[in-house]
């Protein structure tokens, strides 16, 4: 265990600190156990910190549950991932709301080359699972992973699916270690444990409150290239997951249905509005998300590359590997954003590049 792990999960434990302000106070201080050495006068100079916060931190009290949540880790081998430690999840790292903390259970890797999450309804529909079972079957030749959210519907019957068909799964869940939500899908995350596992900001104890959802959206949303919603009304926690996966830049998909079911409002409403791209089949995702076979174009892009000044050659580079946003190729190539946005505008003009929804970009 690391030696500031005690301060890592008591900074998330203070009262009216969230994830932002935490890192703010981490950024201010030096380091996230000089927080808790710091006198309050200093602390209350930072933005967003007021007394109470201070008081909290002054008081130390959060390192004492903190110690027990350690050793609830240690006896069921979790494990705890800081937001500036090497394992944690790159996509997820650079969403200013990130978790400061994750707890990991399981054989999975976070950082994956391809990650899809999958959510809908709870109140799933024959032709819904059965999309979603086909979907996952022909994205098991992607070398994907599957995220998605352990509840019932679309949710349970996505990790299923990637269990019978060998895929890594895992599910970010509302909630603490020391407990299933819903009991029922015990069975399901017991064996995804294998090949996938579970993830979590809350520390043990927490229940599945409603409030918690919302939170536990945003995570499914930045471990993820894609995020397919199948099925879903009007309003909803997939939605809620839909929106906050356009904000942090990622491609959206959304199965359409007829006008008339009930739910099929919610995606045909995303397709209506530019949120997300009509999906009818893996095809649709594959040629969204560059995904497809590229070894016609191999000898082309080798003689184009020969061609390119240096900068444009960095971006291509990096593109060739995946999908990319503008945010991840500046940090990925250390070029400034002015500079990486320039470089994609040429790059675009010479057909060299497609930009994407969600303003990803496409090695053509």
């Amino acid at each position: 265990m690391h030696k500031d792990l005690k301060y890592q999960i008591g900074i998330t434990l203070i009262d009216g600190v969230g994830d932002i302000t935490a890192k703010k106070l981490i950024a201010y201080c030096g380091g996230v156990e000089a927080v808790f050495s710091e006198k309050k006068s200093a602390l209350l100079k930072i933005p967003d910190i007021g007394s109470t916060a201070a008081n909290a931190v002054l008081s130390q009290r959060v390192l004492t549950q903190a110690e027990k949540e350690i050793e609830f880790i240690h006896n069921r081998d979790i494990n705890p991932l800081f937001y500036l430690d090497d394992g944690y999840p790159e996509r997820l790292r650079y969403c200013d709301d990130a978790p400061v903390m994750l707890y990991c259970a399981g054989n999975m890797d976070l950082n994956r080359k391809r990650m899809v999450s999958i959510v809908g309804t709870r109140s799933a529909t024959t032709h819904g699972k059965k999309f979603c079972e086909d979907l996952v079957e022909q994205l098991a030749h992607n070398d994907v992973s599957i995220i998605s959210g352990l509840a019932y519907g679309i949710d349970i019957t996505a990790h299923k699916a990637a269990l019978r068909h060998g895929i890594e799964t895992c599910a970010v869940v509302a909630h603490g270690h020391d407990r299933v939500y819903p009991n029922l899908h015990s069975g399901v995350l017991q064996r995804m444990y294998d090949k996938g596992g579970l993830v979590t900001e809350f520390v043990s104890g927490t229940r599945p409150d409603r409030e918690n959802f919302p939170k536990r959206n945003r995570i499914i949303a930045g471990l993820s290239d894609a995020i397919v919603v199948i099925e879903s009304a009007k309003k909803g926690g997939s939605l809620i997951t839909a929106e906050i996966a356009n904000s942090y830049n990622r491609d959206v998909f959304a199965v359409p249905g007829r006008i008339s079911d009930q739910y099929a409002a919610g995606c045909n409403w995303l397709i209506k509005t530019n949120k997300a791209v009509l999906l009818e089949s893996t095809k649709d995702l594959e040629y969204v998300m560059g995904w497809e076979e590229k070894g016609k174009k191999a000898g082309a892009q080798k003689k184009l590359f020969l061609q390119l000044k240096p900068e444009e050659r960095v971006l291509v580079n990096l593109l060739s590997e995946q999908n990319l946003g503008i945010d991840m190729l500046c940090l990925k190539s250390q070029f400034s954003s002015s500079k990486v946005a320039a470089t994609l505008t040429n790059l675009e003009f010479s057909g060299v590049v497609t930009c994407l929804p969600g303003k990803v970009f496409q090695l053509n």
